[in-house]
C-alpha cells in the first residue's frame, strides 16, 4: 500500500490547481514497495509468490486465495491495511502484518493479524515461514536491526514481480538509517541499530535487475541519506555511470562541499536530490538533530544550493512548517528564502508526529497531540498537534497560503527558467577549448 492523500479539504482542494504539488504527490504514489519485494526475495523458491498493491482492487472485490497474506502499509494508509487483513483473517487466512508503522506500533498491529514482524524481514521471514510450514506459526518475529546487507542476511530483490506494471519511478536502496537521528524522523532509522551501506557491487547488481524490467527506467534511492560516506559515494558513482541510467536520492547538504562528488553526481546521471533544510533560518533548527547539525549548516544553505545546482543537478529542497520555534513570520520567509535560493523544486510539509517517534513521545507527554489516534491524517500535509507558537488554525492558513505563493504556474515557470539560465551558463561555447 502507498500514497498521499491529504485529509485536509482546502489544501486538497487547493492541490488541484497547483500542479507543481500534484505532480510530486503522483511521483510518491507511482513507487512500488521495495520491502515487499525484499520479502519475495526472502521466500523460498519453491513458494509461489504474488504481489500486488491495495489500488488494483476495491474493498468489495471477491478475494483472492492465499495460503499466507502478508501486508505492509504506511502510516496513513494503516487503517485499510488493517481491514483488508481482517477481510482475509474472517475467511480463513491467516495474515502477517509488517512495516515501519507495524514495527512502532506493534501491539495495535497484532490485533489485526496472526503475526508481526518487527524491524526489517531480514532475519525473520524465512523463520516465519518455515514455522508457517510446521503449523507453529508464532504471534511475534524481530527482524535484524543490524547488519542487513551482510550474506547470508540479504536477499536480492523481486524485481521481476514488477514487470509490466506502469511505475514511472523503480526503487534501489543503498543504506538504511542516518546519522542525523531527526526527532521527527520515521524513516528506516527507526528499525536500525545504526547507520548501515550496502557494498557497491551489490547495488550496482540490484540496479541492473531493476532497469531490466522497465523500458524507460528511472531510479530512485530508498535511502533516508545517502552520501554520508563520501568515499562510498564516489566509489558508487563511478560504478554507474556507464550504466547511462537517471536518477534520485535523498541525501545531506553537505554533498555541496566536495566538488568531485558533484561532478561525479551529474556524470552518473544524477537528476536531483531531496535535501531536508526544514528551516530558512538557525533558529528554526535548533534541536532539530542531537548535535545540531543542520543549524550549524544552515549559514551555507544558500551557497551550497548554487554549487550543487550549478553541476546540473537539481535541489529539491524540504520544508517542515509547525517547528516549535517558528511563529506565523515563516511562511514568508520560507517563500523568499525559496525565490532567493533558485531551488528547482520545493517540498512544504507540515511537521508530523508520526506514532513511535520521538517526537510523538515529547508532544504526547506535553498534551500537545489532537487526538489520540490520527493515523489517517500522517500524509505530512495535516496538521495532528498543537504548535507551539502559533494556532493550529494560523498553521493551517498559512500553509495554504505558502502553497499558493510557491506551487502556482508563474513561480513553476520562473523557478524553471532560473535553472535553465544555470545550465546554459554551464554549456560550452562555440570555439571554447
Amino acid at each position: 500500500m502507498s500514497g498521499v492523500r491529504v485529509r485536509t479539504r482546502e489544501l486538497a482542494e487547493l492541490g488541484v490547481t497547483l500542479p507543481g504539488f500534484v505532480n510530486r504527490g503522483k511521483v510518491i504514489a507511482s513507487l512500488p514497495s521495495l520491502g515487499l519485494l525484499t520479502v519475495a526475495a526472502l521466500t523460498p523458491p519453491d513458494i509461489d509468490v504474488a504481489y500486488r498493491e491495495i489500488g488494483e482492487t476495491r474493498p468489495d472485490d471477491p478475494l483472492e486465495r492465499f495460503d499466507l497474506v502478508g501486508i505492509s502499509s504506511f502510516t496513513a494508509q494503516i487503517d485499510e491495511a488493517y481491514a483488508l487483513a481482517d477481510r482475509y483473517r474472517a475467511a480463513g487466512v491467516p495474515v502477517v502484518l509488517g512495516g515501519l508503522h507495524v514495527s512502532l506500533m506493534p501491539d495495535e498491529a497484532a490485533q489485526h493479524a496472526d503475526s508481526i514482524v518487527l524491524n526489517g524481514a531480514e532475519g525473520a521471514w524465512p523463520r516465519l515461514v518455515e514455522d508457517f510450514r510446521r503449523g507453529r506459526l508464532k504471534p511475534r518475529y524481530e527482524g535484524l536491526r543490524s547488519g542487513v546487507f551482510q550474506a547470508p542476511n540479504h536477499a536480492f530483490p523481486r524485481f521481476d514481480l514488477l514487470r509490466g506494471r506502469p511505475y514511472n519511478r523503480l526503487t534501489v536502496q543503498t543504506s538504511r538509517g542516518c546519522p542525523m537521528d531527526c526527532e521527527f524522523c520515521a524513516a528506516s532509522i527507526r528499525i536500525t541499530s545504526g547507520f548501515q551501506q550496502k557494498p557497491v557491487e551489490r547495488v550496482v547488481a540490484e540496479i541492473k535487475a531493476a532497469m531490466a524490467v522497465t523500458d524507460h527506467p528511472f531510479l530512485e534511492l530508498a535511502d533516508d541519506n545517502t552520501f554520508v560516506n563520501k568515499r562510498w559515494g564516489k566509489e558508487f558513482l563511478r560504478a554507474i555511470t556507464p550504466l547511462g541510467v537517471s536518477w534520485f536520492t535523498e541525501t545531506d547538504i553537505s554533498v555541496a562541499d566536495d566538488d568531485e562528488l558533484l561532478r561525479l553526481l551529474a556524470e552518473s546521471g544524477c537528476r536531483q536530490i531531496l535535501v531536508g533544510l526544514e528551516s530558512p533560518t538557525e533558529d528554526g533548527l535548533a534541536r532539530l538533530d542531537p548535535h545540531d547539525w543542520k543549524r550549524r549548516h544552515c549559514a551555507r544553505y544558500l551557497e551550497a544550493i548554487a554549487r550543487i545546482q550549478s553541476h546540473g543537478v537539481t535541489v529539491n529542497g524540504c520544508f517542515i512548517l509547525g517547528l516549535d520555534s517558528q511563529t506565523p513570520e515563516v511562511f514568508p520567509r520560507v517563500r523568499d528564502f525559496v525565490r532567493e535560493s533558485g531551488l528547482l523544486e520545493v517540498q512544504i510539509t507540515v511537521m508530523t508526529p508520526f506514532p513511535g517517534t520521538p517526537l510523538y513521545r515529547r508532544l504526547a507527554a506535553e498534551g500537545r497531540l489532537l487526538q489520540p489516534r490520527y493515523w489517517d491524517r500522517c500524509t505530512l500535509f495535516d496538521v495532528n498537534f498543537r504548535p507551539k507558537h502559533m494556532t493550529v488554525s494560523e498553521l493551517e492558513s498559512g500553509m495554504r497560503w505558502l502553497f499558493g505563493e510557491i506551487y502556482n504556474d508563474a513561480e513553476c515557470a520562473r523557478r524553471q527558467r532560473h535553472y535553465m539560465e544555470l545550465v546554459k551558463a554551464r554549456m560550452p561555447r562555440d570555439g571554447a577549448d
